[in-house]
């Protein structure tokens, strides 16, 4: 069995055999390294839904040609703290750390950086790439719009997608405080994975396509997820579509195709990341020391009868990432899956465990 006991693989061994999987594809060996390094950090993280299990969604979309073997995007125009930059359906994950480093490398000169994407490709957890931003003394923005997946409050129709925000700050603690979030009530990486095991969804997370609420995953995959706090979370969902296919001069609303659709049509996903160097305003260093204060605050503030602590923004990811001692959880079905992909590809992945 490649998988332990606690349903756990060695993280460098499935870093290495799904950087494979991608050198197979035809993506050079440092960009494909940097991607699976992406993936399975979130599965680290406990994030499976943008972990490894997308890896073979991301070849069948290689092989199709709506995901290109590019392994930087085009920069389009450059404005001093502005730039837009065009994916080129390359891997997301690739797109966003060269928007991370723009980003930063103009905070630095302006004090802020503001990178627009577009004809992106999914790039996995949102928070990755702000952290990034965070770790390096600067704010860090990042937000990405997808297809049409919520109703507005009251509506039976798929408006705008669940676009994911994540924002992330320096701090002098252990760890950033980070918060990454889809702005549906639940991803629909997670409605899939209990599609994937059978199981129910909760109330609250999706309806069918007639607007009826559902519990079935099957029929919420066909119909629309719900948004995070009613109208809060569709207008806040609204305005990232504006903001990120807007700025960028890419796709908005039904103008971004399905991630799971037609794997020969590009995704066309639009994203902006922005970085706010701290150091422009105040000394960075001042900076972490209350922002350390207040995750301490938090950490320590009293929690409610049954609940034995409370955890800070983006203490949990942390928490995970400092359990893992070098292992990355993942479920048997990805685990097959991702063998099975291999296989199609004349690898033999078990080899690499």
């Amino acid at each position: 069995m490649l998988a332990d006991q606690n349903g756990t693989v060695s993280a460098a061994a499935l870093q290495r055999a799904v950087a494979a999987i991608f050198v197979a594809c035809g993506i050079g060996a440092e960009p494909a390294d940097r991607v699976a390094e992406d993936l399975v950090a979130a599965d680290i993280e406990g994030v499976a839904s943008h972990g490894v299990m997308l890896v073979p969604m991301y070849v069948q979309r290689l092989k199709a040609g709506s995901v290109s073997l590019a392994d930087v995007g085009v920069i389009i125009s450059d404005r001093q703290a502005s730039v837009v930059l065009d994916a080129q359906d390359a891997l997301g994950q690739l797109t966003a750390r060269q928007a991370v480093d723009l980003a930063i490398a103009r905070a630095r000169e302006f004090g802020m950086g503001v990178v627009a994407i577009r004809n992106a490709f999914h790039f996995g957890t949102a928070g990755r790439y702000a952290r990034m931003m965070a770790d390096q003394g600067a704010v860090g923005i990042v937000m990405s719009n997808t297809r049409p997946l919520m109703p507005a409050p009251g509506g039976a129709q798929p408006l705008t997608g669940n676009n994911p925000l994540a924002i992330a700050v320096p701090s002098g603690a252990d760890f950033a405080p980070e918060v990454d979030m889809a702005l549906s009530a639940a991803a629909m990486g997670k409605i899939r994975n209990a599609a994937a095991a059978g199981q129910a969804i909760p109330d609250g997370w999706a309806a069918d396509k007639d607007g009826n609420p559902t519990n079935d995953p099957h029929s919420a995959i066909a119909g629309m997820l719900l948004p995070a706090a009613g109208p809060k979370g569709f207008g806040l969902a609204f305005m990232i579509d504006l903001l990120t296919g807007g700025l960028s001069g890419g796709a908005i609303g039904p103008q971004v195709n399905g991630l799971y659709g037609d794997p020969a049509a590009p995704y066309r996903c639009s994203n902006l990341f922005i970085a706010i160097d701290v150091g422009h305003f105040v000394p960075v260093e001042d900076f972490g020391v209350r922002t350390a204060s207040e995750l301490d605050r938090v950490a320590r503030s009293k929690a409610a009868p049954g609940v034995q602590r409370v955890f800070a923004p983006g203490e949990m990811a942390y928490a995970a990432r400092q359990k893992s001692a070098g292992r990355a959880p993942i479920a048997s079905p990805a685990l097959s899956s991702l063998i099975e992909t291999g296989a199609s590809l004349g690898l033999d992945l078990p080899s690499y465990f």
